[in-house]
């Protein structure tokens, strides 16, 4: 299985967020007061899985997303302060995406999703230059959850099969997935080189209980499917068989938002500098190990 283009850069098509994280290490009180510490970060499965790769040591990492006028200044700062090379589409009518974290004392993340101008990207963004020197695409999840960003990701997928780049999508939500449907997101991902879901989107997208049997029907769509298992590590699976089974690496975790983009990140940087798909996953670990043991989604 091709690792894309020597040389090659990754680009990104996906979400730049506003993220309100709020820790709070006892429960919820329903109808008053809960002590939290409270930061506002850039987040973003798109702009995070980006950061990452460059931080694994991608030295060309380019995103595409769109975001309120309000905070393109912001969000363009601090991604190019990471190492990545935006394209912000600047959105006159709504503003940048936010999401709230609830994040409690175990590190587990609840989300509440405000998707603003992130899901507003459209073909007449794109355009198949944004391809020149590119390794491999890989797309977010969350464009295939609204029509608008869903024939974006058509297109953009479409140019890349033309030229030969591989394409990798994350699936980014069991929720979101349930809303639009299993079959319906398959579809729409037809095409894909890499499938990269959790164990619950893995399960989801096939109706297995088995994550091994999820994976390998899954690589029978995608050719490469990399369920990722928490602090289980990571299952590998090609051609419809499981190939691999990735240890995970310890750490203390302190809040897993970002832990599945980090693991993204590596993984394509990997992947661009010639590992193979378990090699790549085990550098996806590492990353989602460092990424728990901080707040926020970036590194």
């Amino acid at each position: 299985m091709s690792g894309g283009a020597p040389g090659g850069g990754l680009l990104v098509i996906g979400d730049v967020v506003t993220d309100v994280v709020a820790r709070h290490r006892t429960p919820l009180a329903h109808g008053t007061d809960t002590a939290a510490e409270i930061r506002t970060l850039p987040g973003g499965a798109g702009a995070n899985a980006a950061c990452w790769a460059a931080r694994s040591g991608c030295a060309d990492v380019r995103l595409l997303a769109r975001v309120g006028a309000e905070a393109r200044e912001w969000h363009e700062e601090r991604l190019r302060q990471a190492g990545v090379r935006p394209r912000l589409v600047v959105d006159d009518q709504v503003p940048t995406a936010t999401v709230i974290c609830l994040v409690d004392a175990s590190a587990e993340r609840t989300l509440l999703t405000d998707s603003g101008a992130a899901l507003r990207l459209s073909p007449a963004d794109w355009s198949p230059s944004l391809l020149d020197g590119v390794g491999r695409l890989h797309l977010s999840g969350y464009l295939f959850f609204a029509g608008t960003s869903r024939q974006l990701a058509s297109v953009a997928m479409q140019s890349a099969v033309e030229r030969g780049v591989p394409v990798s999508v994350d699936p980014a939500s069991a929720g979101f997935i349930k809303e639009l449907g299993a079959d319906r997101f398959l579809a729409s991902a037809e095409g894909l080189e890499t499938l990269l879901p959790n164990a619950d989107e893995a399960r989801l997208l096939t109706g297995l209980t088995s994550v091994s049997d999820a994976a390998a029907a899954l690589s029978r769509r995608a050719g490469v499917a990399v369920v990722t298992l928490g602090g289980d590590g990571a299952l590998v699976a090609e051609a419809g068989a499981v190939t691999a089974r990735v240890p995970p690496v310890p750490a203390r975790a302190v809040d897993s938002t970002g832990a599945g983009d980090a693991f993204t990140g590596a993984f394509l940087a990997a992947r661009l500098a010639g590992a193979d798909p378990a090699a790549a996953a085990a550098a996806g670990c590492g990353a989602g190990a460092r990424a728990v043991a901080t707040v926020g989604g970036r590194p």
